[in-house]
């Protein structure tokens, strides 16, 4: 390996360690936040629950349960806090590999990736107490709920429709790169459901039918809306 080639790689693992610097500290800053305001975000989290009638409030079986659900709230709120600035520091990274005309998408898909991630977040909150609703009338039992196991089905549950979200804005840049374009993505939608319909099956926390429907009816839309979004912007 020559001399300027190394000094490339070291570069950029050296741009890669700054922003996994920067997106950490941000990340220990909005969860230190999210950890003074963690009753609220609990009571937020929580409200779904109420919603169908669970009059009992969450329990903690062990000692250090009560703790534990505490710093996972910190941590999922710090995440949602963070998220532009984890979001553009993962652009940014990758920016300088793009050429001068893909550059001046940055700023559009960096908000793209924010307000879709949120999107998804919000959508997910909406259907959550229906999704409760189904699991809880599979079987006539009382539907009392461990915090633990609460709060991580919850938390995946956002953060996985938030994430899935974002699918467009990749779709998006993949057609500014030149690689597909909106009459190859109308001709392939047969293809797309099916990958739609098993990516959705195999991120869902639950796996069951409903949380399946309810996940990839809207990738499908967004799916529309981005061909959509390619012919008329990028003309492709």
């Amino acid at each position: 390996m020559n001399d300027e080639r190394r000094q490339t790689i070291l570069q950029h693992l050296e741009e890669f360690r700054w922003r996994v610097v920067k997106s950490a500290l941000a990340l220990v800053v909005t969860s230190v936040v999210a950890f003074v305001f963690r009753d609220w975000i609990l009571d937020i989290l929580v409200q779904p629950y109420r919603d169908i009638g669970g009059d009992n409030e969450l329990i903690a079986l062990k000692p250090t349960e009560a703790f534990g659900s505490a710093m996972r709230l910190a941590f999922f709120g710090g995440l949602l806090l963070a998220s532009p600035v984890l979001l553009y520091q993962l652009w940014a990274f990758i920016n300088p590999a793009l050429s001068k005309r893909e550059r001046k998408w940055t700023i559009p898909i960096v908000t793209a990736l924010v307000i879709l991630f949120a999107g998804g977040v919000v959508f997910a909150y909406s259907v959550l107490p229906r999704g409760l609703e189904f699991f809880a009338s599979v079987l006539d039992v009382e539907f009392r709920l461990q915090i633990t196991e609460y709060l991580k089905f919850v938390t995946l549950f956002l953060l996985v429709f938030g994430l899935s979200f974002e699918f467009p804005v990749f779709l998006f840049a993949t057609a500014a790169a030149g690689l597909v374009s909106s009459k190859k993505l109308s001709e392939n939608r047969r293809w797309a459901v099916t990958i739609i319909v098993i990516v959705a099956a195999v991120v869902t926390p639950t796996g069951d039918p409903y949380t399946l429907l309810l996940l990839s009816g809207p990738l499908y839309l967004l799916y529309e809306i981005t061909i959509w979004l390619i012919r008329w912007t990028l003309r492709k």
